[in-house]
């Protein structure tokens, strides 16, 4: 079985006025709402079993979803009472997957020229989590060592740091043109300057063996923060695609390009 989640239970604010009336999973692009593309894409690939969170207009993707040839592989965890984000959305739907095979996690309004299969392949036995990493110029980056285990975030307008490891959250740091991430002062650990920055792609896959890691965290949480907490005593690392193209479909300026972007993935 491949599994995935379709994290559609957004606003959609950034889509307005086209959100007052729908949620942005149906909002069209081509002639096919964006739920469409994605599911179609992953079952092409493989995907045979589908979670889709939902809470604005929530019964509008219900009814949609029930015309489709693929409604009996979907799997709905209902958000309506409260939105948990990405990571709480995940903790409440755990109930409807299956507890062996690696959870693929994708927003439903991301636009993307991913292989699947290979993703899926990349996902070793001994792995926690994979997270899809580029070499793109972000203002946020995912920190990993040489071995692409990760080790914590950055945000190098402010300077903040995330990570379960002390050296490192203390640390005084900065990200060079080659991503490379540089200490700005002499006395810290040399483990500092051997670590490398990456842009998060918002894909993910997910081993269902971290379930019970999420057990002390709250119903709502994001899904980094986890990770950012557990990765000292978890294998989560990243994986870097150096070719991703990636549209993501959340504003009204977007949509435009997204007709484009389809006919080029």
């Amino acid at each position: 079985m491949k599994q995935a989640m379709i994290l559609a239970a957004g606003l959609g604010t950034r889509l307005k006025p086209l959100t007052d009336t729908m949620p942005k999973a149906l909002v069209p692009v081509g002639g096919k709402p964006l739920l469409e593309w994605n599911v179609r894409k992953l079952q092409s690939q493989g995907y045979d079993r589908f979670v889709i969170n939902i809470h604005h207009f929530a019964q509008q993707i219900r009814d949609y979803v029930a015309q489709q040839d693929y409604a009996p592989l979907v799997r709905f965890s209902d958000e309506t009472e409260q939105l948990l984000e990405t990571g709480g959305g995940l903790k409440k739907a755990q109930p409807l997957f299956s507890d062996e095979s690696p959870i693929l996690l994708h927003n439903v309004d991301i636009l993307d020229n991913v292989d699947y299969g290979w993703l899926a392949r990349q996902h070793q036995a001994d792995e926690d989590a994979v997270l899809l990493v580029s070499p793109r110029k972000t203002k946020r980056y995912l920190l990993f060592d040489n071995a692409m285990r990760l080790m914590g975030w950055i945000n190098i307008e402010t300077g903040e740091i995330k990570s379960p490891f002390p050296w490192l959250r203390e640390s005084d740091l900065t990200i060079d043109d080659n991503l490379q991430v540089i200490p700005l002062t002499s006395n810290h650990s040399p483990l500092t300057s051997k670590l490398n920055a990456f842009a998060f792609s918002g894909i993910h896959s997910f081993s269902p063996r971290l379930f019970p890691l999420m057990d002390r965290f709250p119903d709502k949480f994001g899904i980094i923060d986890f990770y950012l907490s557990v990765c000292h005593r978890a294998h989560i690392v990243g994986l870097v695609k150096p070719d991703l193209r990636l549209l993501d479909v959340g504003k009204l300026d977007s949509l435009e390009q997204a007709e484009t972007f389809i006919t080029q993935i």
